[in-house]
């Protein structure tokens, strides 16, 4: 089989993206709303993360569910599982132990005037009343839920995939057409409503993991996304940009805004992994070390950010030098953290990087 780059490629892409994301989270939305620092809303920072939200997290389960694909061929369910618990699981317990209350402490001291003690604060992450977002402190599994889901959905799709292949096992869908691929937005919108928890939809992720491993790590259907890639690029941005306008400067929250968040999102899968055929299909040095590097990366960074972000927000700077200072600040230390961990045995583990074979 050939390797496919270009999903190693968007993978690592998505995750850079997560830099800028959040830090443009810092002046967006509103106060105890947004993120765990927070300076005034911004139009454009508000308009550019509202764009990225719909995509970027709907595009790893999609990834990742044609990834379980790929695994199956060479591995076995069981070992399958074993990798998911050393790689979701404990870097998520890890995670929500010890790097997730670093974020919840600077929130405490940014907007509650906190002054005790981080052991003080620590026991207060697992007491004190919260909704879950951590943003105005308290426990939250922050950005680490993706772990939790990605985990508990690979579970439940590996136990689909045992029951479709005994029950239907010829199941294809290489014949399905563009058009019809386009309107599967409309059972992802429907499946947005089951299990949403703070607006993070297990039922919508699942069916977008299910989609990933049956329809689009089929060769034929990413042919048609390849063919198509400048259709789905066009429908992708015209309706990223209608959405955007019409839910920051519209305050669209209906039905109807639901409909054209989730069909942007789709659309944003599709066009990507078309144009990715194209233009990210290689590896080089760099690609394969990010490749490696990416998921641990998305493990450490957030806590970095935040604590660059909260002495950067203290200097008498413009908006664009706060944002570009934070965003190749933390990338930077994030990354240094990552060459710490990854020579440090049980470090390793705990970020979710592989034993290295000899």
């Amino acid at each position: 089989m050939t390797r496919k780059y270009y999903i190693d490629n968007l993978r690592w892409l998505a995750i850079l993206m997560l830099f800028p994301f959040h830090t443009a989270q810092i002046w967006n939305g509103g106060e105890y709303s947004g993120f765990y620092i927070w300076s005034h809303t911004n139009d454009f920072m508000y308009a550019f993360s509202t764009f990225v939200y719909p995509w970027y997290m709907t595009l790893l389960f999609a990834i990742s569910g044609m990834s379980l694909k790929f695994a199956l061929q060479k591995r076995t369910p069981k070992q399958i599982i074993v990798e998911r618990v050393n790689k979701l699981m404990i870097p998520f317990v890890f995670g929500v132990l010890v790097l997730v209350p670093i974020m919840t402490y600077v929130a405490e001291i940014f907007f509650n005037g906190y002054t005790g003690t981080y052991l003080n604060q620590y026991i207060l992450f697992f007491t004190k009343q919260t909704d879950l977002t951590g943003y105005s402190g308290g426990f939250t599994p922050a950005h680490l839920w993706f772990l939790l889901y990605l985990f508990v959905i690979s579970l439940i799709a590996l136990l689909l995939v045992y029951i479709q292949k005994r029950k239907f096992p010829s199941l294809s869908f290489s014949k399905m057409p563009y058009m019809a691929i386009i309107l599967l937005f409309i059972p992802e919108w429907l499946m947005q409503y089951i299990l949403n928890i703070g607006g993070k939809s297990i039922g919508q992720y699942l069916f977008l993991f299910i989609v990933g491993y049956y329809i689009l790590a089929d060769d034929k259907v990413l042919e048609k996304l390849k063919k198509y890639r400048l259709i789905s690029l066009g429908i992708w941005l015209s309706s990223g940009g209608v959405y955007t306008y019409l839910y920051c400067f519209g305050e669209m929250r209906n039905e109807l805004g639901t409909g054209l968040y989730v069909f942007f999102g789709w659309m944003g899968i599709l066009a990507l992994l078309g144009i990715g055929q194209t233009i990210l299909n290689f590896t080089n040095k760099f690609s394969q070390y990010m490749s490696k590097a990416s998921f641990p990366i998305y493990i450490l960074h957030l806590s970095i950010l935040v604590v660059v972000g909260y002495f950067v927000l203290k200097l008498q700077l413009n908006i664009a030098s706060q944002f570009i200072i934070i965003v190749i600040a933390s990338f930077g230390i994030t990354v240094l953290l990552y060459e710490v961990v990854r020579r440090i045995p049980y470090l390793r583990t705990a970020v979710g990087i592989a034993r290295q074979t000899k």
